[in-house]
Order: structure tokens, then sequence, then C-alpha cells
């Protein structure tokens, strides 16, 4: 199998001397060997700042610092006459720069000085990997790629050439930080911080060649299922020894391994409360165990009754987040790190930032995204997330000017949407999703729109006409996949289980709190403190009260804060009913005239690559054609209002 060198197989380069030593810089010496080299008169130093002096450029970099460090990740690119010089402080920083260069260099034509520092420190990918396949989930929970490129057969692949070549990719990107395996953590995988370290350990080499620090999910009832511990009580000073045992021998094996990931308490998974204890004593207990070695616990926020009665109207999925963490906030441990949903339900296509995000003023916390496309389109309809990413990112957290998420957030995480098929994503442009996601966790400012051009340059050889029809015809691919599904933020509506396709009453009888309460007079969940849940007391004022109103509540969000009757006039001055219509009418449009778009560029694109995005939006469009006919069926039957425009609708 030939694998996809995704965006890393068509930058060149011309000779690069490196003035720097260490594991990073033999690693950056190994890509170059990779790298085509061009003519070029450009003469390219990468060097750490204790040796600038031995290049041409050194005054530009120190007047470029002024007296500011870079820290172990920033680094400085100047470019004078034939001379560009990358200088950092560290390995790291440098491996950073090297990869600026490479993403950039045909550009570099004038003189410049740029300095580059992440805005956020830890930048993760969790996977959500099985050591043994799961009867139901398969080898990758909610993978839409193939199997795991971490595990076959029960443990570790022997031959890593795939997982070096991930890193690599990760590296390119700024990616810092990999969780290997399912936060769901079944028998198996609680093994791996036992009888698999080993393997662990020859993991966490490879991704040490990339700056890149491995962290592992595990299970809450581990001592229970590890030892002969009747109990996993994280203030009982047995489970609290056995912990302290077991990270010290996962430490032997990986030194520098970044810490746990935790799901407790939610979705059947064991936890603290089990014993009456709180989150904090939960996530406590690892961090106490971890911060001898450096160590971080993400303890996850997605904590809910997945049992509720869907006929009690008094419980809120919205709100349980917000209610199980904010009275904890401050009682966590320097080293927890509390792993927050971008929205309060799961990763919809659209839903609002999580008040979390904004409310925990005493522990770090950080925003989780997801790139694999569980409610947006799994990797079979294109949907490319930048956009929304960087919604999420820039929003005020207080409404009135505030610091922004990304401004407050101390991580960010997502759901990788990587497997073993030969192009990584399944679908050939889902690549750009994790090309933004490392972008975005880098420079959370970014522009989604030139983030989709530098990946299509460095991804495809054409030229700037079919470059730009292509990014054109991918930049507003996430509203178009909103418009033709669940209308206005009420969410969920998708096929039980696999969350693909449109079941519009799907979950509405169900254990798990995604409800839309549509009836024959109107649609939508009432969130208001005035006659509802009170989710929308949750948020500080001003974004409280225009939650609150729906006069002032967002169009897009109108139904996840609000149950109006289907002629309620939104802020476009469509009812709520026509504007439902109108997008799914709209949506399955945008699809076609996508797909007509690119057949009409398709034979520039090598044939594998051509086939798996033809079958792929074809897929697209009768998906896009059931969501359509099945959601405006479903509201006419219930509504007995037509289409204004007398389109077909089935009766």
């Amino acid at each position: 199998m030939t694998v996809d060198p995704c965006w890393l197989g068509t930058q060149r380069l011309p000779e690069v001397t490196i003035h720097a030593s260490g594991a990073l810089a033999q690693t950056i010496r190994a890509e170059l060997r990779q790298t085509r080299r061009i003519r070029n008169d450009v003469e390219v130093a990468l060097c750490t700042l204790g040796r600038v002096g031995e290049t041409p450029l050194w005054q530009e970099v120190e007047a470029a610092l002024s007296g500011e460090g870079l820290g172990a990740e920033g680094f400085v690119v100047a470019r004078r006459g034939n001379n560009l010089v990358v200088a950092a402080e560290a390995g790291r920083g440098l491996l950073y720069g090297y990869f600026y260069v490479l993403r950039y260099f045909e550009w570099m034509t004038s003189e410049f000085v740029v300095v580059e520092r992440p805005a956020i420190a830890i930048r993760m990918l969790d996977h959500w990997d099985n050591l043994v396949p799961h009867p139901r989930m398969g080898a990758v929970e909610r993978g839409y790629s193939g199997g795991s490129i971490f595990f076959r057969d029960g443990r570790v692949v022997a031959d890593l050439t795939r997982v070096r070549g991930y890193a690599r990719l990760l590296a390119s990107i700024g990616i810092n930080a990999v969780a290997i395996n399912n936060v769901n953590v079944h028998a198996a995988e609680t093994r791996l911080i036992t009888d698999h370290l080993p393997d662990v350990s020859r993991l966490a080499a490879v991704f040490r060649e990339y700056g890149i620090a491995l962290y592992l999910s595990v299970n809450f009832a581990a001592p229970m299922e590890l030892s002969d511990l009747d109990t996993a009580d994280p203030l009982d000073e047995r489970v609290v020894r056995w912990w302290s045992a077991t990270v010290s021998r996962v430490y032997d094996a990986v030194p520098d391994l970044g810490g746990f990931v935790v799901k407790a308490d939610s979705e059947n998974r064991p936890g603290p409360h089990v014993y009456e204890r709180t989150h904090a004593d939960g996530a406590n207990l690892f961090a106490r165990t971890l911060a001898p070695y450096g160590g971080t616990v993400f303890w996850r926020c997605f904590v809910y009754d997945s049992h509720q009665d869907w006929r009690d109207r008094s419980t809120d999925r919205a709100r349980a987040a917000y209610d199980h963490f904010i009275p904890l906030d401050g009682r966590f441990e320097d080293n927890v790190v509390l792993q927050v949903k971008h929205g309060p339900l799961d990763f919809q296509a659209r839903e609002p930032v999580s008040p979390l995000l904004g409310e925990l003023q005493e522990t770090r916390f950080a925003l989780e995204l997801q790139v694999t496309q569980e409610y947006t389109g799994q990797q079979k309809d294109l949907c490319y997330l930048g956009p929304w990413w960087r919604e999420i990112l820039q929003f005020d957290t207080t409404g009135d000017g505030g610091p922004t998420v990304a401004e407050r957030t101390k991580a960010i995480v997502a759901v990788s949407n990587v497997g073993d098929d030969a192009n990584w994503t399944g679908h050939k442009l889902a690549q750009s999703n994790l090309y933004a996601y490392g972008r975005l966790a880098w420079d959370p400012s970014a522009d989604p729109v030139s983030l989709l051009h530098e990946w299509a340059a460095a991804t495809f050889a054409m030229d700037d006409r079919t470059r730009s029809e292509l990014v054109s015809i991918m930049a507003d691919s996430w509203r178009t996949y909103e418009r033709y599904t669940a209308p206005l933020g009420v969410g969920f509506m998708v096929a039980p289980g696999s969350h693909y396709g449109p079941s519009v009453n799907g979950y509405e009888y169900s254990k798990w709190g995604t409800y839309h309460f549509a009836d024959r007079n109107g649609v939508g969940v009432d969130r208001t403190v005035a006659t509802g849940s009170g989710y929308t007391g949750q948020y500080p004022e001003p974004l409280a009260g225009r939650y609150e109103s729906v006069y002032t509540c967002p169009d897009e969000l109108l139904l996840f804060f609000h149950h109006v009757p289907y002629d309620h006039v939104l802020q476009n001055g469509r009812t709520v009913l026509q504007q439902i219509y109108d997008t799914h009418f709209r949506g399955y449009d945008e699809v076609e005239a996508m797909l007509t778009r690119w057949k009409a560029i398709a034979d520039r694109f090598e044939p594998v690559t051509r086939e798996n995005i033809t079958t792929r939006l074809e897929g697209q469009l009768a998906n896009a054609r059931e969501w359509r006919d099945q959601v405006n069926t479903y509201f006419y039957r219930l509504s007995g209002i037509p289409d204004s425009e007398g389109r077909t609708i089935y009766r």
C-alpha cells in the first residue's frame, strides 16, 4: 500500500545548514534527507540562539526579539538578500521553524523578519483507538478512516513506519501531544499501563523524535481490574498506593510521558461518584501521583445523566457539565486540566459555546474539539470545520469584549480523524480538517480560508486557478452541512448508534437527553430561566440576556434555547418553518453544485484522488437528499403548513 504523504509531499528546499545539536536537530537532518532539492541562490541556515552569531542575520534576529525570549517552541525567521535564517531557543522551536520554512519557502521572495510563538501551550490529539476491536465500535471508536495505526491483533503494531509518518505530519502543524487510546478504556487497554509498557515505550520514542509527548487514557477502576483491591475510591490509601506504584513503573518505561486522560462518571464509565467523592477528589488522585514526574491529568467534563427519562422536562443534559464542575472550581491541583467540549451537548454542527469555557476561573482547562466527523458527515460528507473552530476560538466569553476562548484556554484537544487508510482520513479532503486544527491550535486568529489555500498548495500539484476552485468548493461546506441537517441549533436528528444520516425522532424518546420536542404547534427546547431549564443563566450578562430572549437570540441557535411556534419570525424575516424548508432545499442544491464544480476540475487530479472525492461527493448528495426530504416532510406533516415556494415536499 502506498501511503499518502498528505501536505508533506510537494515541498522543495535548497541546501540547508544546521548550527544546532541534540535529538531534534537530528530529526531535522533526517527530514532534510527526505526533502526534494531545488537549485536556488538562497542560503538557508537553522540555528539555536546561542549560535546565531554564526549566521549573517544575527542582528536582524536579535532586533526582532527585543530582549524577549522565544520559549521552548518559538522561533524567528529572517531573510535579507540571499540569506534566510531560522533561529530558536530549543530543539522543538527549531523543528517548528524548519516546517514553517518548508511550508512557505516558495512565497519567501522578499526581505522580512517574523517571530512565531504558539498561542496555546498544549496542542493535543486524542485517539479513540482500541487495542482489541470493540464488537460494536470497531478498532477506532467513531473512526471513519480504517483501523488503528497504533494497535493490531491485541498489541502495539510491530512496524512503526506509519506511526513515524504520522508524527511527521503532526509536528509539521505544531501538535505537541498525543493520547493513543480510547477514553472508554476497556479491559485490554487498561493493561497499557502494565503488560504493554515496553510497546508503549516504543511508541513514545517515535513521537519523541518529533517533539510530541505521549499520553495514555486510563481506567478509573484499574486498581480493581488489575489487582486484588475491591475498591477504586480515590481517598482510600490502598488505592493511592496502587496508583503511585503503577505511575512509577510507567515513568520508568516512558520518562517523558505527558500524563493521563480520564473519562469518569460518564456514559457508564466508573468514577468517583460511585464512592460519593467529587470529581476534584478523583482528578487530584491522579494529579498527585503524576506530579513528581511532571505529568498532567486531563479530566474530561463530559459528564451527564445518560439514563434520562424522556418524560422528565426538569433534567437538561446541556446544564450538566457546568453544574458538576463550577462548584468545584479552585479545588483541583495545578496539574489538572479540565477537558471541556466546545458545546454543552456533543460536537454538534451547531451549538452554543459551553459556559464552562468562560466561567472556570481558578482551574486550568482545555477546549475540546472533534476532528473526526462523528456528527458532521463521518468523512463521507465534505465538511471543512476550520470556520466553525475559529468561531469557537474567537468567541467572546463575557459578551462585552472580554477574553476569547482562545485567550482563556491553557490547552486545546481534539479527537483525531486518522486511521490506517492509505490517505489517513478516509475522505481525501478531510485531511484539511487535521491540517486546520493544528494550524488554528498554534494561531487561533488564522483565517480558515487561507489555511485551505495553504493545505491545497502543499497537498496537490496544481495551478492557482484549480486550487482556487477547489478551495471555493470546500470553504463553505460546514455551513452547507449545517443547512441540510438539524435546523437552527436544535441538534441531533441523526440515526441512533451510527450518528450518520437523518432520523428526526431517532433520539426523541431515548435515555440520552437529546430532544427537540417538536409538536404540531412548534419546535425547540426551552432552556430559559423564565420558563425552562434555566440553562441560559449559566452564562454571564449580557450573554445570558441575549440568549434568554427569542428576539435577541441568534437565529442559528434559536431552537437550542427556545421552543417556538412555527410561525415565529426570525431576525432574518422568515418564519421558523420557512427557514427550515429554505435551508434544507438550499443545502441540497449546494451539494449538487459542489459535485458539479468538482467534476469540472476532477481530471486535473490523479486517479485515486479523483475517484475518492467523486465517490464521496456522490454519496453526500444522496445523504443531503434524504436529510432534505425527511426533515421537510416531518415538519410539513406535523404543522400542515406548506412551503411558500411550492417546492416538492412529500406528504
